[in-house]
């Protein structure tokens, strides 16, 4: 049970468009294509190794701040620097398609040269898994046609499905789990892929979904394996799996054994993973109003969400209207430090964008340079300190009142509890034990083991 100590932190020790030009100009393609590049996702870096995933951006912050707008100024100005990109949208704000002056549907629609659209919407994208299953099981039988005879088209949208096929619509576009993505589906290659959630919760939660998809697996894989009902039903329903996963090209299960099927699962997971917290497949952007202090708390406590889910921040942006004040701009400089921030200005949608126009403005050169910067290794958000035997947790947007540290598995790890997040810290050896105190000092946890 819970135990508060001196700190009011909790530690818990359990029992056990408008109109586009179809090219940039030559003004456009110097300036741009010198940065292009360094830039990680470029089309030279694709150009050496075709099993490279496409690099996957997305924005975060309260809804009003300019997240869409941010997205389609990212995806305008990777487009014009030559790269491949694909904007994808997760809603029915109907933003995006003002900005773009063309209507997104749910088949990608080509906006500019290197620049496509589309519209992710559920009850189209259930479709291709349900045919995969049926496919599967028609080879198999092994529901004697009742999975066959489900008729995908009427079926509605039930509360999570939006995430789950989410997650297999991205896998398929940046290829995170697989490195033969490209391969298999050429006509999805892009260099990146600018995501515009439905809300940042919902983002946040893709972000975290594979680390916390490999815990459930491990008590699926002892369920299955240690349990009369498990070893009975486990072994047709992986294979169900293997043989669906295999629908669209060569199944990475293809004839192993079930052991062997979640070994694989669990390396497909921890290969996710990981994937959000590399620079060169991952960017992750704040978006906020430096004049209302509400979006800018609120982009603090994204920033904080963002490294509980297991990523980092790439950069901060502001939007800004032509009455925007500088002391609001110093304001932001210095809340997200060290994270990089730029400014971008808010488009009429009254009248044409003139993207190129918009792109080659003075005002927007920092958040051009901000979205170009070379991908490079993230500023650790855990340090350990032997000498004194001690954890600091980077975790900006909260305050000591909101985090919870519990401990688990004879003091080897540390989860840690914040902003309806959960991460777990594996100990070094030399740091391993019990939780002796903590203090929050600025924006850093400090915590020290006994």
């Amino acid at each position: 049970m819970a135990c508060p100590l001196s700190s009011p932190l909790l530690f818990e020790i359990p029992n056990s468009r408008l109109t586009l030009r179809t090219r940039p100009s030559r003004l456009f393609r110097r300036r741009i294509r010198v940065q292009a590049p360094a830039m990680a996702g470029s089309s030279e870096e694709a150009g050496n190794s075709s099993k490279e995933s496409t690099k996957l951006v997305t924005f975060l912050g309260k809804g009003g701040s300019g997240k869409t707008t941010a997205a389609v100024f990212a995806a305008q100005h990777y487009a014009m620097a030559g790269l491949n990109t694909c904007l994808v949208i997760h809603s029915q704000d109907p933003t995006a398609d003002y900005l773009l002056n063309r209507k997104i549907g749910t088949s990608p629609v080509k906006c500019n040269t290197n620049l496509s659209a589309v519209r992710l919407e559920t009850t189209k994208m259930l479709l291709n898994p349900l045919n995969s299953l049926k496919q599967a099981d028609a080879r198999l039988n092994m529901t004697q046609g009742v999975l066959g005879g489900i008729v995908g088209e009427e079926l509605g949208v039930l509360p999570g499905m939006d995430s789950i096929f989410l997650a297999i619509k991205l896998e398929r576009l940046v290829g995170f789990l697989r490195s033969t993505a490209r391969q298999n589906h050429q006509q999805d290659a892009f260099d990146l892929v600018i995501y515009d959630g439905v809300s940042t919760e919902e983002t946040l939660r893709m972000i975290g979904a594979t680390s916390k998809t490999r815990l459930y697996l491990k008590y699926l894989r002892s369920l299955a394996e240690k349990t009369d009902l498990g070893r009975l039903a486990a072994p047709s329903i992986l294979r169900l799996v293997d043989e669906a996963m295999g629908i669209s090209g060569t199944s990475p299960f293809n004839g192993r054994m079930s052991a062997e099927i979640w070994d694989t699962l669990e390396q497909l997971l921890e290969k996710g993973s990981s994937a959000f917290s590399e620079p060169h497949k991952f960017g992750c952007f704040l978006v906020m109003e430096p004049d209302n202090p509400i979006s800018v708390t609120s982009a603090l406590r994204y920033w904080g969400c963002t490294i509980q889910a297991g990523a980092q921040i790439s950069g901060a942006f502001g939007t800004i209207s032509p009455q925007f004040h500088v002391e609001s701009q110093k304001i932001v400089k210095e809340k997200f430090s060290p994270v990089p921030s730029a400014f971008i200005t808010i488009l009429s949608m009254g009248t044409p964008i003139d993207w190129e126009k918009v792109l080659l403005s003075t005002a927007n050169k920092d958040a051009r340079h901000l979205l170009t910067l070379p991908a490079s290794q993230y500023m650790s958000s855990v340090k350990f300190d032997s000498k004194t035997k001690s954890i600091t947790l980077f975790m900006p947007g909260f305050d000591k009142s909101e985090i919870k540290l519990y401990q688990y598995r004879g003091g080897s790890e540390l989860l840690v509890e914040a902003g309806d997040q959960r991460r777990v810290i594996y100990l070094p050896s030399e740091i391993q034990g019990k939780v002796g105190g903590a203090k929050f000092i600025e924006r850093s946890l400090i915590i020290t083991m006994l």
